[in-house]
């Protein structure tokens, strides 16, 4: 089954640690990535860019509206994202636990529920 692990962090944290730190921070997600492919359970992932480059679309009323960055006001935000396939919830929150965002900030644990499914 496949699930959507979300990353949310204060993206204002990372930014402000010396060079040192990131470098060790970015090479735990790597060392965590390169462990989801050898386990062949990743299907995709990806860092996102900040909130503040966000353009947030709704539609009321039949008119469309346009907003430049994120809609909600939150000190943590979606930061990247793991799609993985996996037996079930229990290996799911296991990976989750091991994700180097769970140590700094949250990650969600999210079903897939695919298209066209009931």
């Amino acid at each position: 089954m496949e699930y959507m692990l979300l990353i949310h962090a204060d993206g204002t944290k990372f930014e402000s640690m010396p060079q040192e730190a990131k470098s060790q921070a970015l090479a735990a997600y790597g060392a965590y990535t390169e462990a989801l492919n050898k386990a062949g359970i990743v299907r995709s992932s990806n860092r996102l860019r900040p909130g503040s480059t966000a353009t947030t679309v709704r539609v009321r009323d039949g008119k469309t509206e346009v907003l430049n960055g994120p809609f909600i006001e939150t000190r943590e935000e979606l930061g990247g994202y793991f799609l993985i396939d996996v037996p079930d919830l229990d290996a799911a929150l296991s990976w989750a636990a091991r994700c180097p965002g769970a140590a700094h900030g949250t990650v969600e644990v999210r079903p897939v529920w695919a298209m066209g499914a009931p």
